[in-house]
């Protein structure tokens, strides 16, 4: 497609979304990497941003009044490259060699992408960097904004604690976090490993302002992002309610696909489950 994500229509989203999916169990069934369901949970959530929110430009990948992305959960970047290729901020031929040696995609997000801001993957980092980069751009009176996104086990992090409350010290209203909170993080589910619940109460208690979504509306994703900052002086925590392996049947909720790629078989299950592609619907 390689089109802007503007042009497409409210049902086209939810077919592109889907593309997004094939994509990114292509790249991982070839390279036979890690991550499928942690890439699944997070796809409407990204074609809102790019396809509504951001304001970023694949031309002009210097823009100073851009908004800022950071994939804090960067083992999920096979759902962001293949966003970002669709968008054209590079050809899409370059997802055929993800992961793999010599590739221009490693298998974290890496800041040699175009289009990735800040290299990711040791969890509790990409809140820090993002609050960084809020209270820079506050300072010098710059109106972009930073969103970040981040997993749900990731909050178990005590740096993302100290971020969050300094975020909201210094009022970084240009700010927003956005939690995958698909309860299943690597070695089990978030209640049994670290619960977390209540996981907003928690965000207002360190002064955000927070709102919560089905991660996989786009119109409710659309709804709630539009309105950041939620309340002036505050940072925002949109927490996204999402189902690990979204998409596939078999994946949904099985904490086996944190790590295993799938086999020829159950990636031609998958595909069959998802559907045609973007084009092939338009057909």
């Amino acid at each position: 497609m390689n089109a802007s994500l503007q042009q497409l229509s409210r049902k086209d989203l939810k077919t592109f979304a889907r593309q997004i999916r094939r994509d990114v169990l292509r790249m991982i069934y070839r390279a036979q990497s890690s991550h499928v369901a942690s890439c699944l949970s997070i796809v409407e959530i990204l074609t809102v941003l790019y396809a509504c929110i951001l304001r970023v430009d694949p031309r002009h990948l210097d823009w100073p009044a851009r908004d800022r992305f950071i994939l804090s959960k960067g083992h999920a970047c096979a759902a962001l490259y293949a966003i970002l290729a669709e968008y054209g901020f590079f050809p899409r031929i370059w997802l055929d060699d993800f992961y793999r040696n010599h590739s221009k995609l490693p298998g974290h997000a890496t800041h040699t992408v175009p289009g990735v801001e800040v290299s990711t993957g040791s969890l509790g980092h990409g809140l820090s960097i993002a609050c960084g980069m809020a209270l820079s751009a506050s300072q010098q009176g710059v109106s972009n904004r930073i969103f970040v996104l981040l997993s749900d086990g990731e909050c178990d992090e005590g740096s993302v604690w100290e971020a969050m409350l300094f975020a909201a010290h210094h009022q970084l209203d240009n700010l927003v976090a956005i939690v995958d909170d698909n309860k299943v993080q690597s070695l089990g589910n978030t209640r049994d490993v670290l619960n977390l619940v209540p996981l907003a109460e928690k965000w207002r208690s360190c002064n955000w302002s927070v709102r919560e979504v089905d991660g996989h509306n786009l119109a409710e994703l659309e709804a709630a992002l539009v309105k950041v900052p939620f309340e002036p002086g505050a940072p925002s925590c949109l927490i996204a309610h999402t189902v690990k392996g979204k998409g596939v049947s078999f994946m949904e909720n099985h904490l086996l696909w944190h790590y295993r790629a799938p086999n020829d078989q159950e990636f031609t299950a998958a595909l069959a489950e998802l559907g045609p592609s973007l084009c092939e619907a338009r057909l």
